[in-house]
């Protein structure tokens, strides 16, 4: 675009408005603050019926959208997706359980109960509910630690392979311990589900806008390694022991490499053909995802593939292979959570829930966009948690999201949660019909489908280097993250990386960007000095920008910045010049210095100080008065000038600063106390101070705050940085003297009172030694 033709030109004539002017122009509104009771009361008291019918919609959102449900054009549609999705749910499930440590039958638990609340409650039309594998990895470190094998034994404990056996020959009683296992599991789910649930009706969803993207990818990926870890035991099937705590997956690791000897090779044949053919027929389906109708279901043919195979060889019997054994038909009673185990798992759950929707939540987001529609956060946060209540009374663990399992559903045509509703069926189908034909399949080619699931978590490594290119505080939160959730442990890494990463906000807020800004010629534009060379600075007049917010933490460094900008101390430039008067009055009385009839002070001329071009100077020692020519004489220093007394006095090159606060969008008491601090420092010293551009809500915390008394007014807040320079011209045009630059004294002849700026100056000398009376002064 360029700039000087007249199409792309604008100007606009107005009047210079500080605050108090725009305001009274403009009629500034009184806000008005109702209390929660008001706000109920007018809520509940015009309750209509269409409110009422808007209210249970909101609720319930399956009223409103199935209602309106074509069926024509969408059933066939979620039908065939529904089939499509269930069994790969199914599998999942199975294959997820492992995560957890208990039987596969309870995972296809977990991918059918949440489904049928989440169909009544969620407002997302396309993910898939069920069990996912991060999720399942935190219910499951708990429930190692919690119920681990070594309870189950009859003696003393022993090291054990997959198949429940300790190395001794000893057997654990597997029934017992997956009764106690899934309790444990159960009730952390129901935990986590009243987490949810208590968190959508406070509507504090905004707490998952913590947990920001790199965080969750470099947790995630940890979760991924934890993942990968505890599946190749499995896949190798190698006896190891529960490792719980600090380094344990690393533990694990050691153990699974000591016993890699006893290794079976039928289990790690198929766990390695497995994650092969999944991983490269998911690749085949996404890279040709527009010419393929229907993705592939990979897991389903190698999962029947590798029944067969199981059950034709018997590889249990003739080769020791791990199967699945017993999945049992039906479903199991109800039963309430172990209540007494809520205190060992509280913040495990609480982590749990908030990364379960934390996944959900984002999952849901990227279809809700791609297919426009609105994602409603708290009630999904409310639909997750009676989802997780909910399957948790039936044996199940923990809900949530998984992306290739949403895509599924999505690409193969999913139009709404009938499609859901439709998986579920299938899933059930398997509990109560197909479970049995699934017993000869091999652990290992469970624990292959779920680590070839993790191949996208893994590649959330490449975001490091772009990280590290782009922001760094960004890259160093992703490391940070994902190096405390492998070395800690998920529960902990998660709250480490969370720390971490609010350490940076407030790092970054601690010590802000700031910088003097300059005028674009001609215009009402300004910018940074340092950025750009065709701006100058406003002659006599300093513009400083602070680009966060301002509170307790970075008063000392924004004080710091603005001394630096302007090129003094506003309290060493007083304390000087106090100083200076002093000696001076004092010579003045010893009568070693004389006074021109202008004011000026000079020097005796045995001082080496007499200055020859003041001709019409009086001398003190020989008036009317005794030795005095008046009762009062008038005293004018000049600052600018060499003083008559041996005092290095700093300079001060301003006689107006322009605080910009544009970028500023929050202050508390601390700071206002500072800057009240601040401006009274400069009007010390004749340096006139003016706040620009600041946002109404800061006006109001200002008012708050009781900032403005008889020396800091209203009338130093101007609407833009524009009109305080305007503002600042005029007044420089009216009124020509030497500002910050001269300084009058009275002096008594004969008094021996103290001069009054001496308290001050002691007073000063005070507060900027004592940091915890620094708030004193300006009250």
């Amino acid at each position: 675009m360029d700039s000087f033709l007249p199409e792309n030109q604008y100007r606009v004539s107005r009047a210079i408005y500080s605050n108090t002017t725009f305001e009274d122009d403009h009629e500034r509104q009184t806000r008005e603050e109702k209390t929660v009771m008001e706000r109920l009361k007018h809520k509940c008291g015009s309750c209509s019926g269409r409110q009422t019918l808007e209210m249970l919609n909101g609720v319930f959102p399956v009223i409103d959208w199935l209602s309106r449900y074509p069926v024509r054009e969408w059933l066939p549609s979620d039908v065939i997706s529904g089939i499509s999705t269930g069994l790969v749910c199914s599998l999942q499930g199975m294959a997820y359980a492992l995560l957890v440590s208990v039987a596969p039958i309870y995972g296809l638990y977990s991918a059918f109960f949440p489904i049928l609340t989440y169909f009544l409650l969620g407002t997302s039309r396309h993910i898939s509910v069920g069990p996912f594998p991060v999720t399942c990895q935190m219910v499951g470190s708990v429930v190692l630690t919690l119920v681990p094998e070594n309870h189950f034994l009859p003696a003393v404990n022993k090291t054990m392979d997959v198949n429940g056996t300790a190395a001794g020959g000893l057997k654990v009683d597997t029934v017992a311990m997956e009764t106690q296992r899934i309790m444990v599991a159960s009730t952390m789910t129901v935990l986590a589900g009243i987490f949810q649930v208590l968190m959508g009706l406070l509507h504090v969803g905004f707490l998952v806008r913590y947990l920001s993207d790199p965080l969750v990818g470099g947790f995630t990926t940890a979760a991924a390694f934890h993942v990968l870890v505890s599946q190749l035991k499995i896949v190798l099937s190698v006896p190891t022991s529960n490792h719980n705590g600090l380094f344990s997956v690393f533990y694990t690791l050691i153990d699974v490499f000591t016993n890699i000897r006893q290794t079976n090779m039928a289990d790690l044949v198929a766990g390695v053909v497995t994650v092969v053919i999944v991983m490269v027929v998911k690749e085949i389906n996404t890279k040709f995802q527009h010419r393929i109708p229907v993705p592939i279901p990979i897991e389903v043919i190698v999962t029947v593939a590798a029944v067969g195979i199981s059950y034709a060889m018997d590889l249990e019997s003739c080769y020791g292979a791990s199967i699945v054994r017993t999945i049992p038909r039906g479903f199991v009673a109800p039963r309430p959570p172990n209540t007494s185990l809520w205190f060992d798992i509280l913040s495990s759950s609480f982590s749990t829930a908030v990364v379960g929707y934390a996944v959900a939540i984002s999952v849901a987001k990227v279809y809700a966009a791609k297919h426009d529609y609105i994602i409603n956060g708290n009630q999904e946060l409310i639909a997750f948690g009676f989802s997780n209540v909910f399957c948790g009374c039936f044996s199940s663990f923990m809900a949530s999201t998984a992306l290739s399992r949403t895509a599924v559903q999505e690409s193969t045509g999913g139009k709404s949660q009938v499609a859901g509703v439709v998986s579920a069926l299938m899933v059930m189908i398997v509990i109560l019909a197909l479970g049995n034909l699934l017993e000869p399949l091999q652990k290992s080619v469970l624990a292959a489908i779920v680590i070839a699931n993790l191949k996208g978590m893994f590649l959330q490594v490449a975001q490091v280097p772009q990280l590290w290119t782009h922001n760094r505080a960004d890259c160093f939160i992703w490391l940070a993250t994902c190096l405390a959730s492998v070395v800690l442990g998920l529960d902990i890494g998660l709250l480490a990386g969370l720390v971490f990463e609010m350490g940076t906000v407030v790092v970054r807020t601690q010590f802000p960007t700031c910088s003097t800004l300059g005028n674009v010629p001609g215009t009402n534009i300004y910018r940074n000095l340092k950025d750009y060379r065709h701006i100058s600075e406003i002659p006599g007049v300093k513009i400083f920008k602070c680009n966060s917010p301002i509170y307790f933490a970075n008063t000392d460094y924004f004080k710091e910045q603005l001394t630096a900008a302007v090129g003094f101390d506003a309290v060493k430039v007083f304390k000087k010049r106090c100083k200076a008067l002093k000696k001076i009055y004092k010579l003045i009385k010893k009568r070693q210095l004389k006074v021109t009839e202008t004011g000026a002070v000079i020097s005796e001329v045995d001082l080496g100080m007499e200055n020859k071009a003041f001709e019409k100077e009086r001398d003190l020692g020989q008036s009317g008065y005794g030795d005095w020519a008046s009762p009062e004489v008038a005293v004018h220093v000049d600052w600018a000038s060499e003083l008559p007394v041996k005092v290095t006095v700093p300079k001060v090159h301003i006689q107006s600063l322009v605080l910009d606060f544009s970028a500023v969008s929050f202050l508390d008491v601390v700071a206002v106390k500072c800057l009240r601090l601040i401006i009274k420092e400069f009007l010390r010293i004749g340096v006139n101070v003016y706040i620009a551009s600041c946002d109404d809500e800061i006006v109001l915390k200002m008012e708050a705050l009781a900032f403005f008394d008889e020396t800091v007014t209203r009338d130093i807040l101007f609407v833009s940085v524009h009109d305080a320079i305007l503002f600042i011209n005029l007044e420089t045009a009216k009124v020509n003297t030497g500002g910050a630059s001269v300084e009058r004294l009275s002096v008594l002849p004969d008094s021996k009172e103290t001069p009054p700026f001496v308290e001050e100056e002691d007073l000063i000398e005070t507060y900027d030694n004592q940091q915890g009376a620094i708030h004193g002064l300006s009250n």
